[in-house]
């Protein structure tokens, strides 16, 4: 049993799920995998790209890897969809990879909450695009 809760709690309204992207945005912006992962239940399935990925600890594991990769990292989400307590986003990020040279990122996430506001789902569908340092948008 979750004796955690993470607000808003679903179901959700426009509002709310509105609140639920931006809190997950800068969240994710903060860089910080173990704030990241308190947004997730313990047991939190993902799908990331190709990647399974099977509870908060592996969800740690898994960021702090990525933002030792992805330098100069930002990344913008949006409300695309929701239900009771599922949201859908779209979402770009940029970052550098090893060699300096820049990458936009574009994708979409659908997320399925508990009755506390932890995340147990989140399969996210991404693809890199190279850009040049004057095509940066975020």
């Amino acid at each position: 049993m979750e004796l955690e809760k993470k607000y808003p709690l679903p179901p959700f309204t426009e509002a709310t799920a509105k609140e639920k992207v931006q809190l997950a945005e800068d969240a994710w912006n903060s860089q910080d995998p173990e704030k990241v992962s308190k947004a997730y239940t313990v047991d939190t399935e993902w799908r990331n790209r190709s990647q399974f990925i099977n509870g908060r600890e592996a969800v740690v594991s898994f960021l702090t890897k990525k933002w030792q990769k992805e330098k100069n990292y930002k990344l913008r989400k949006e409300l695309w969809a929701f239900t009771d307590n599922k949201i859908a986003v779209r979402f770009e990020y940029e970052y550098q990879n090893g060699e300096g040279a820049w990458i936009r990122a574009y994708g979409n996430e659908n997320w399925e909450f508990n009755e506390h506001g932890l995340m147990q789902k989140r399969y996210a569908s991404i693809n890199d695009l190279p850009i040049a340092e004057t095509e940066r948008r975020l």
